[in-house]
């Protein structure tokens, strides 16, 4: 029995047989090419095919993952019509007269290392991308497209790393859990995995040699341990422990309709986080009690252009009626920094998460800001709705807002059409509104705490650099002190404060997220009933 010791993306056990990955980079062949317009032509064909693939895999993701999850293959479809990428492979086709698929990787490689050599993580980030689009299309051209993995059973993936294409083409009624040897566990292939509710562990030491393949192994992801060949003691303990896990999931599905409330009495707020109007069921599926954050940028992102009211009216209608009288919170468009679409034309910036981004677009762009709140607001007449309002960080940022929802409303109510009472909370994700809550709170309804970029601003550290990973620290001092004194301003001012961030889904600290009197937590739809048990079981 040989043991690999790594981290923890996913929680879970799996014991079953082993897939070895093998992905390496296949050497290019370069060639001279005498017709360059039939080069050209073939490459143009193979992108056609690639869009197709990728608009294939979008609908997948968002079929069996979730709207926000799908929008990485819109990015990658966006890639491939890159002018800088098509002028590079069409200049070198077309001057150095070499074939498509030379041309495509040099080009690719080039654009890579633009990327990896900038400072800021996110755009470091997209060489992966532009490397993985790369690949794709020159499999497509040179006839060895990467077929999809035919599994007959389930097995457990191991893998150098998964891109989010690979990832999202398993059969996830086959893959037992997932163990890279390198990877991230805020990358997009994490997500997924959560999403799929697939056990994933991160173990930089494995070997990835093929006798792996078809080896019995064991992965319990929450203990960091992945076992290879286990004896039948071993086998036996974790077949215990796997099969008390499974039994404790079930018994999970018991708490439906029961109340998120501890043995005194004290009931919090169980809000679900989704992205989009396809995350509704699986919502509802995991008994929520609201939405908590729901996410307008899929409404913005992947496209060429801006959505319109009528669009968007028609997206949020469907989650808030679908709620059927739950209350569902709107968190206004939140573009820019890692999330960005072209056709907004925002310069780049050498610090794109503290750069122009969220509420900053929406009081500079206020027509865009402007269509966004009527089409909420419109559709706040089919059910309890609220809008929260992200990277606030000034009363004075409010004021304007305000002043802008009215003009919202009094437009609508000339235009004769009708809206409900909608409730105006902000994010409390930087130190500057932690620190003047006070004075906030006495502006809007409620506060919703964002703990990814609070942490992230506290700590001085970029949740999307991996090599900062050890000094990530959600349950840091300052950040607990900072989520205590919110809380303490909106209560004093008599408002409620949630936590959408991951920390609300962390059930480490939940009871003492509770002594600090959060009122409501909002996760994503999978960790709604655990987190309840978590809270049921509290004194």
């Amino acid at each position: 029995m040989k043991s690999y010791y790594g981290k923890c993306v996913f929680s879970g056990i799996a014991m079953g047989p082993v897939c070895l990955i093998k992905q390496g980079n296949h050497a290019i062949k370069k060639y001279t090419v005498e017709n360059i317009e039939d080069e050209m032509q073939r490459f143009l064909e193979a992108k056609a095919v690639a869009v197709e693939q990728l608009e294939i895999l979008y609908q997948k993701a968002q079929r069996e993952i979730g709207e926000e999850e799908a929008l990485i293959f819109d990015a990658h479809q966006m890639m491939l019509n890159d002018l800088d990428f098509l002028e590079g492979i069409s200049n070198m086709i077309s001057q150095n007269k070499v074939n498509a698929e030379f041309a495509v990787s040099e080009t690719g490689k080039n654009i890579a290392e633009i990327f990896s050599g900038m400072d800021d993580d996110y755009m470091k980030a997209r060489a992966t991308d532009i490397l993985d689009v790369s690949q794709r299309v020159i499999s497509i051209m040179s006839g060895s497209q990467t077929q999809v993995l035919q599994m007959t059973e389930p097995v457990i993936i191991i893998a150098e790393d998964l891109t989010p294409s690979e990832t999202i083409q398993f059969d996830k009624q086959k893959v037992l859990a997932f163990v890279t040897k390198k990877g991230s566990a805020n990358s997009h292939t994490a997500i997924l995995a959560r999403m799929m509710n697939v056990p994933y562990l991160i173990a930089g030491d494995i070997e990835l040699l093929s006798e792996l393949n078809n080896m019995q192994a064991i992965v319990d992801s929450e203990e960091g341990i992945l076992l290879l060949e286990p004896d039948a003691a071993t086998a036996l303990t974790y077949g215990s422990k796997q099969e008390a896990l499974l039994k404790k999931r079930s018994s999970q599905l018991a708490l439906k309709g029961m109340a998120s409330a501890t043995k005194s009495g004290r009931k919090v707020k169980l809000y679900a986080n989704i992205g989009g109007p396809d995350d509704l069921d699986m919502a509802l599926s995991n008994d929520t009690e609201g939405i908590g954050l729901f996410r307008s940028e899929f409404l913005y992102m992947g496209r060429s252009d801006y959505p319109s009211e009528e669009e968007q009216f028609q997206a949020y209608q469907k989650v808030i009626q679908g709620m059927k009288g739950k209350p569902v919170i709107i968190r206004t468009l939140d573009i820019g920094a890692d999330k960005q679409a072209d056709y907004f034309e925002i310069p780049q910036e050498e610090n794109p998460a503290m750069g122009f981004r969220a509420i900053r677009i929406c009081l500079e762009r206020v027509q865009i800001f402007k269509a966004q709140l009527r089409a909420i607001y419109r559709a706040s007449a089919f059910g309890t709705t609220a809008i929260m309002f992200p990277m606030i960080i000034s009363l004075e940022e409010i004021i304007k807002i305000k002043e802008i929802v009215v003009e919202v409303k009094e437009e609508l109510l000339a235009e004769g059409i009708s809206f409900g009472q909608v409730e105006l909370g902000i994010m409390i994700e930087t130190p500057a509104a932690v620190m003047v809550s006070d004075e906030l709170a006495r502006e809007v309804d409620f506060f919703s705490i964002g703990t990814n970029d609070l942490t992230q601003y506290t700590l001085a550290i970029d949740r999307q650099n991996q090599s900062l990973e050890n000094y990530y620290n959600p349950h840091h001092k300052a950040l607990l002190r900072m989520i205590e004194m919110t809380v303490n301003n909106a209560h004093d001012a008599g408002i409620w404060c949630g936590i959408c961030g991951e920390l609300a889904a962390d059930m480490e600290i939940t009871e003492q997220l509770l002594c600090l009197g959060v009122d409501e937590l909002s996760v994503s739809p999978v960790f709604i009933l655990p987190l309840r048990e978590r809270i049921r079981a509290i004194d």
